[in-house]
């Protein structure tokens, strides 16, 4: 083309364009002629990186700036323009790079892309489940390692626990992850492919969500099984082991007891635990499933608990990871499938869902409390709120103004006597057959 004859500057003809970079897959250096040494590296087999050549301090170099289609033609050239402006002013962008990457953490990644980002998302929802999501599972399996370090393995890690079970929260998790992972490489923080990347990487080891088999309510423990299974459990030394324990006890989720801080609890100040009415875990609107903050009234089994937990200097957690931050939600589920593993080695059974026959996990214990519940007679609604799921319509829990702590209180002593081996009968407590 004569740009002569078609009144186009060279420097525009000549500029990439993104259906261009989007459709090329012929192995190459595609510059993009604006002045700021951008091109776009094709390689045989099929990868593309934006490289920019830069001279600082009298030396050429290439600066690697991510790639395509997750650093899109405009990122690369802002980030190419940064890079120009910042050798103008003296800077070596090459040497902030490197010092960058010797040190920035996810979780730390996680802040800096967030505070860069968050001000796009216009639903105050939305702002929350970002950083909730990440919080939950990603920060707990990669918040302490370096973005230079991550792999695709290390992804993996945080999205097997839930791709079957969570294929949807997985999903976004997996995306939020690269997105990070995609800022941390345009900053500096990173080079190379995004581990977190679907198309032709993960694609190619987990199934795709859309095949991922509906696998319907969360094994569950039998409840002739449970005084075994709590004497089993109440053996067992560790961190994840008394957050599985303090589960049980108040048929929480998994995430609001990792996510639990010393912040949230109330408890009683006399040694002997005889007065609990003031013993409380308030969990905040913004930990809850429902988006509302939820009471669970302590028993003196949680109690003693907690108060024999020991507690990590610098972290408000209850239950800390060893190196510090939450427990990841692969910790309390290995704790129960360790059980199962040493019941199958020992020839038994194990600990199995009466109903489909497979291992119990710790979400299915909220279902176990609430057979236990229905067969015991208490009201559905004062075990829906226990669970803190909804009840009735939105007319029903306007005029629902009460949540039955105290009641709660008494039905959650006689659920942890049930899981100690213990039952009433006609007033009196008895031992259940099942303990020994």
């Amino acid at each position: 083309m004569d740009p002569s004859k078609h009144g186009i500057p060279e420097r525009k003809r000549n500029r990439l364009t993104a259906r261009f970079v989007d459709t090329i897959a012929t192995p190459g250096k595609y510059h993009d002629k604006g002045g700021l040494g951008l091109y776009l590296r094709v390689t045989g087999a099929g990868s593309r990186q934006w490289v920019q050549r830069v001279m600082a301090r009298g030396k050429r170099h290439e600066i690697g700036l991510g790639s395509p289609p997750v650093v899109t033609l405009a990122m690369a050239r802002q980030a190419a323009l940064e890079n120009k402006r910042a050798i103008h002013a003296g800077r070596d962008p090459l040497q902030e790079r490197r010092e960058a990457r010797a040190g920035l953490t996810f979780a730390d990644a996680v802040d800096k892309y967030l505070a860069a980002k968050l001000h796009e998302f216009r639903n105050e929802k939305h702002k929350k489940q970002w950083r909730s999501t990440l919080d939950t599972y990603a920060v707990p399996v990669l918040g302490q390692k370096r973005v230079s370090e991550i792999d695709t393995q290390d992804v993996l890690k945080a999205l097997h626990p839930i791709w079957q079970g969570k294929t949807e929260t997985a999903k976004r998790l997996r995306g939020r992850i690269e997105a990070v992972l995609s800022w941390a490489t345009v900053a500096g923080h990173r080079k190379g492919d995004n581990p977190a990347r679907w198309k032709g990487n993960l694609s190619e080891i987990l199934p795709k969500p859309g095949k991922v088999a509906k696998t319907g309510n969360q094994p569950a423990l039998a409840l002739a099984d449970v005084p075994r299974w709590w004497a089993d459990l109440s053996g067992r030394d560790g961190m994840a082991a008394r957050a599985l324990q303090f589960l049980a006890l108040t048929a929480a989720r998994s995430g609001e007891v990792r996510g639990m801080t010393w912040e949230e609890v109330t408890l009683p100040e006399l040694t002997e635990l005889t007065e609990l009415t003031t013993a409380l875990w308030v969990i905040p609107a913004s930990r809850m499933k429902a988006g509302r903050a939820h009471r669970v009234p302590l028993t003196q089994e949680a109690v003693a608990l907690l108060k024999a937990l020991p507690r990590m200097k610098g972290s408000d957690y209850v239950f800390f990871a060893p190196r510090g931050g939450a427990l990841s939600d692969m910790s309390i589920s290995a704790v129960m499938r360790r059980m199962q593993e040493a019941e199958v080695k020992a020839g038994r059974a194990g600990y199995l869902d009466p109903q489909n026959k497979r291992p119990a996990v710790p979400h299915g214990l909220r279902s176990t409390f609430r057979q236990w519940a229905a067969e015991q007679g208490y009201p559905r609604d004062m075990a829906e709120i226990a669970l803190a799921h909804f009840i009735g319509s939105d007319v029903e829990r306007a005029y629902q103004r009460s949540d039955m702590l105290e009641r709660r209180r008494d039905m959650m002593a006689a659920w942890a006597g049930f899981l100690r081996g213990e039952a009433v009968q006609n007033g009196n407590v008895v031992a259940l057959g099942g303990a020994g």
